[in-house]
């Protein structure tokens, strides 16, 4: 962002001074924004890029203009092309005496290169000797290329120089002193670890901006570890009762709340302190009870900051009163018009709902309302919180809602994910066998062979082992129903190939087991699905096996079982097979068993 600044107080200077930029650059960024297609576009830059390759080279080139072409190879950057023939310019120009251009040469080269560049030793002595400069302006362009530009290597060499910084008498230097060192820590901890005390240091500076950038490096290291950090509770929690009060000076506020972002920093550092921790959190409750009570939710920046301390409750040892606040103002997230605010209240409630489960069925119409909202995002959202909502008393509501969600998507991946939670909330939360099992239905007709076949077997175990119950009379019942509804299943088109093997491997371990369906019908039906889908092997040996087992159980029941010719036909085809695989055994077919 400060770069883009930067470029737009350049630019703004078309007119002032020797410095200005000329028609031919104006020129450049007005056909680039006039063009109509990325072809044009390209074409201008590739003529501007040769253009560049020649004037660039030529000698004694005044400043104005070098700045100038400096600034066209950041265009032609940030366009997508190349120009690294220009990047050692842009080096040569941080050297130079005069800060325009050397903050100029600085802007550039921390869009040119990255931190492992070749060109960047060329630039490690000149930001060692501008760290030093007495005016401290030089000095925040140097660290402002010390966060983009040095590396784990080159760390050493300009540590020393930004710790001292930490003391430079303007609070501009300082904070930005804070910001290299943070950056230091993202790079190579060890480098900082000795630091820890400096950072705790400028959490008492005396200007906002300091203490506001310290937040971010101790929000890392608390991260990490928290324990050595359980101290600096009672000055975050002054910090941000100073912050709510408005004791900040006024040029902190954003749309009227004082220091939003400095709040927002200071609940997540408390959020991280408090987890876990009675004591902690008990100096933490009256600030976020504060908070809840002043913020203002007309303002987008009014519910960001609702939103982190509802994160921060959610996280520290529970309260009582500060979850009622919390359940409150996710109410009004979920009631209002704004997707995003919605969006918002869902991933609140999702938080807050681990340590609180009964606010959840407050908030269970509003939640499922979101479910007819158009943005898809936030029906995402919605459906992996009602996952963690559900249980018996809610699961046909849930479960349907999602079914009939998955039904009306395309996203292959995204349906597999809801076929698996529905089967998933169905085998724990289901309330009767007859339901279960239509929902097993529904999900495998409409989510077809996306749905895993680890799905499939485990449907049939299910069905195998029952409810694991004494009395078996619900394991009946639940069998019964299964081939029940698959006998209706079974003449449809276009049943997946997963499906089918589930329908082929109930009828035949329980289609005739309660008398209501005598063998020969049955094995008529699984005679159909194998006709039908003679070109799918796996569910062909599904059907053959099933055949076996219903003339086997009869068999085993002492009765005599006519082959159907349906039947017939298919063993016919199989033995014929049979006998061109081995050719030298004798094989004999029956009409009866």
């Amino acid at each position: 962002m400060e770069h883009l600044k930067t470029i737009g107080r350049e630019l703004a200077m078309g007119s002032q001074g020797g410095f200005g930029q000329t028609k031919e650059f104006l020129d450049l960024v007005k056909s680039i924004g006039e063009a109509r297609s990325k072809a044009e576009e390209d074409r201008i830059v590739m003529q501007e890029i040769e253009t560049l390759k020649k004037r660039i080279v030529e000698p004694d080139i005044p400043k104005r203009k070098m700045k100038e072409y400096i600034m066209r190879l950041v265009y032609v950057e940030m366009l997508g092309h190349d120009a690294s023939f220009g990047y050692i310019y842009a080096v040569k120009m941080t050297h130079d005496d005069n800060l325009l251009l050397k903050r100029t040469g600085y802007l550039a080269v921390t869009l040119f290169l990255n931190e492992d560049h070749d060109l960047i030793i060329l630039i490690v002595n000149t930001i060692q000797k501008d760290l030093k400069s007495d005016n401290y302006l030089v000095v925040c362009a140097a660290l402002n290329a010390v966060c983009k530009l040095i590396n784990e290597e080159t760390i050493p060499a300009v540590l020393p120089q930004v710790v001292e910084l930490l003391n430079h008498p303007k609070e501009a230097v300082r904070k930005k002193a804070v910001m290299a060192l943070h950056r230091f820590h993202q790079r190579s901890p060890p480098s900082v670890s000795h630091l820890v005390p400096n950072f705790r240091k400028r959490l008492c500076d005396n200007d906002p901006g300091v203490m506001g950038a310290t937040l971010y490096p101790l929000h890392d290291l608390i991260g990490v570890d928290a324990s050595p950090y359980k101290d600096l509770v009672g000055s975050f929690v002054s910090i941000l009762k100073q912050v709510t009060e408005r004791r900040l000076p006024k040029s902190y506020e954003y749309h009227q709340m004082p220091a939003p972002f400095i709040q927002i920093r200071l609940l997540k550092n408390l959020e991280l302190l408090g987890n876990g921790d009675k004591q902690a959190s008990e100096h933490m409750y009256n600030v976020l009870g504060d908070i809840f009570r002043k913020c203002d939710s007309s303002t987008n920046i009014g519910n960001a900051v609702l939103y982190e301390c509802i994160c921060c409750v959610s996280s520290i040892y529970p309260n009582t009163k500060l979850l009622e606040a919390a359940a409150t103002s996710i109410s009004k997230f979920l009631k209002t018009d704004s997707h995003n605010l919605k969006y918002m209240g869902i991933d609140a409630l999702g938080r807050v709902i681990k340590i609180s489960p009964e606010i959840a069925e407050q908030h269970q119409l509003a939640v499922i309302d979101c479910l007819e909202d158009p943005d898809d995002t936030l029906k995402r959202k919605t459906f992996e919180l009602l996952y963690k909502m559900t249980k018996s008393s809610n699961v046909e509501v849930i479960v349907d809602r999602m079914i009939d969600y998955m039904i009306s998507i395309s996203d292959n991946h995204y349906k597999t994910e809801i076929a698996s939670r529905c089967v998933e909330l169905a085998e724990q939360f289901a309330p009767g066998n007859q339901w279960f099992i239509q929902t097993m239905n529904k999900v495998f007709e409409h989510a077809g062979d996306l749905v895993n076949i680890k799905v499939a077997h485990n449907l049939m175990r299910l069905i195998a082992e029952g409810f694991g119950e004494a009395d078996n009379t619900a394991d009946c019942q639940l069998r019964s129903s299964a081939v029940e509804s698959y006998l209706r299943l079974v003449g449809e088109p276009k049943l997946p190939s997963a499906f089918l093997q589930v329908i082929c491997w109930v009828l035949g371990e329980y289609g005739t087991s309660d008398g209501k369906f005598s063998a020969s019908y049955i094995s008529g039906k699984l005679c159909d699905v194998a006709e039908a889908h003679s070109s799918n092997d796996t569910v062909k040996a599904y059907a053959v096996t099933a055949l076996m087992k219903i003339y086997a159980f009869e068999l085993a029941a002492g009765r005599k079982v006519e082959m159907l010719p349906e039947v017939m036909n298919l063993t016919a085809k199989l033995a014929g097979l049979s006998r061109r695989a081995f050719p030298g055994r004798k094989w004999n077919t029956g009409t009866c068993i």
